[in-house]
């Protein structure tokens, strides 16, 4: 499983015979291990894999939308994190004109509490105008969708197999696996989630992002989040200014 997930993550378009022929693994095995970890190629495609019985899916609401302040889109995902013996699912709510994750939770199995929880302590911190994610069962259950409803936040989903629909929380997957869960080798759930707060306090406070001016996560939606507007002139100017230095 850990090497689906690394090949994946160098080339998410390989479906199971491409990723059976690259890795020498039989493809039947190749696909009931993509199943178990929920992931897919990215390409558009016939649906294989439907949401749960009676969850409504919503349209995507975010084609040429111009993200231009923070907490007018949020962002959610999961992904696959494995342990020395065994693995553990990885969900996150994430800005998107930030980069800066709100709040994330692991989880043993894939029934949607743990994301509900994520969704949960994000809202407690504020409350964004569109949330984005795919079209899992764990976020078009009612439980879920209610709770954004209730908030009076706009739901866009994914087209099916368009992992490019949200493309920065992808981005964010790939920054989590090659700078923290690659390099560690997580005894049991408990060391995975102590490090993974580690590494998630050092991605919004400390990390520059080129995106980003060189700023951090935190410097971009501390300053701009809630405010209703773009970025200030004196921000604009100071994120030419770090680019320039930069290079």
């Amino acid at each position: 499983m850990r090497r689906i997930d690394e090949q994946y993550l160098r080339t998410p378009f390989y479906g199971s015979r491409k990723l059976s022929n690259v890795l020498g693994v039989n493809r039947k095995r190749i696909q009931r291990l993509m199943r178990m970890m929920g992931i897919e190629a990215i390409y558009p495609k016939r649906r294989t894999t439907w949401p749960g019985a009676g969850h409504k899916i919503y349209p995507y609401l975010l084609r040429n939308v111009e993200i231009t302040r923070s907490d007018q889109v949020w962002a959610s995902d999961i992904t696959y994190v494995p342990l020395r013996h065994g693995f553990l699912y990885l969900v996150a709510v994430m800005d998107w004109y930030s980069r800066y994750v709100l709040s994330w939770r692991l989880s043993n199995t894939l029934t949607g509490n743990f994301c509900l929880e994520a969704l949960e302590e994000a809202l407690s911190r504020s409350q964004p105008e569109i949330f984005n994610s795919d079209q899992g069962s764990q976020f078009t259950a009612t439980a879920f969708t209610s709770r954004l409803e209730s908030a009076g936040v706009a739901i866009s989903m994914d087209g099916r197999g368009r992992a490019i629909d949200n493309v920065f929380i992808e981005r964010l997957w790939r920054s989590v696996k090659y700078e923290e869960v690659y390099l560690q080798d997580y005894g049991d759930g408990w060391q995975a989630e102590a490090s993974l707060a580690t590494y998630f306090r050092f991605y919004n406070n400390e990390r520059i992002h080129q995106a980003l001016g060189y700023c951090t996560p935190l410097e971009i939606y501390r300053d701009e989040a809630s405010s209703g507007t773009p970025p200030s002139d004196e921000k604009q100017i100071e994120i030419a200014r770090k680019k320039m230095i930069a290079g």
